[in-house]
């Protein structure tokens, strides 16, 4: 994150719910809010014209849902940094969000500290997923992560070493510094746990990971 502010945008269809956040983000130091929106259209032309660091949506709103905004700025800017904050908690719908490409995803029950971590985090270029998100996907089942039987007894030390390392969000060259071999050797580690495991992405990574209790 650059020493400047980082200019945010956020839309939320309730407006005292928009003011309140508006107000909070505003007391954070590096943080600016400059656009505030009921509307995600009108959010997105603002985008369009002015963009911003990072884009801070609810999900369910009349007019444009927070899964359509997100792609739609990521039409405009591939590379765009959105953060869901919403009530939803539902599974399907969280899966939907991530498919579509935000960022973060956490819920409007967090408290300022773990929200200005999200933010702070997605302006790092990093994902982040509340406990709770990543609690309820871990449980219910998920296109992105099957859960096929005694895949984790089939794993081997290094294979669980480096699916913890993963977890926590390590690079490919850091894993590799980390355990003292080469990045293609991690590589082939990496798409053999994602063939174990059964996992179609890092995220699917990151859920095994969490309900195994590999991130201690």
């Amino acid at each position: 994150m650059n020493a400047s502010c980082a200019r945010v945008i956020i839309v939320d269809d309730h407006q005292i719910v928009l003011d309140s956040l508006s107000l909070l983000l505003g007391s954070f130091d590096g943080i600016q809010v400059t656009g505030k929106f009921t509307d995600g259209h009108k959010a997105l032309l603002h985008y369009q014209q002015h963009g911003a660091d990072i884009l801070i949506t609810d999900m369910r709103m009349p007019n444009m849902s927070g899964v359509v905004l997100c792609g739609e700025v990521r039409k405009i800017n591939p590379d765009a940094r959105v953060l869901m904050l919403t009530m939803v908690e539902d599974a399907k719908q969280i899966r939907e969000a991530i498919k579509v490409g935000v960022n973060g995803y956490i819920l409007k029950m967090t408290d300022a500290e773990e929200l200005l971590l999200a933010i702070r985090t997605v302006l790092e270029g990093r994902k982040y997923f509340s406990e709770q998100v990543v609690v309820e996907l871990a449980v219910v089942k998920d296109d992105a992560f099957t859960n096929k039987a005694g895949a984790f007894a089939r794993l081997t030390i290094r294979e669980l070493e480096i699916l913890r390392l993963v977890a926590k969000e390590f690079s490919t060259t850091e894993i590799a510094d980390k355990l003292f071999i080469s990045v293609p050797t991690v590589e082939t580690h990496r798409r053999n746990l994602m063939q174990k495991i059964g996992a179609k992405s890092v995220v699917g990574l990151v859920l095994f990971a969490v309900r195994h209790d590999l991130l201690d």
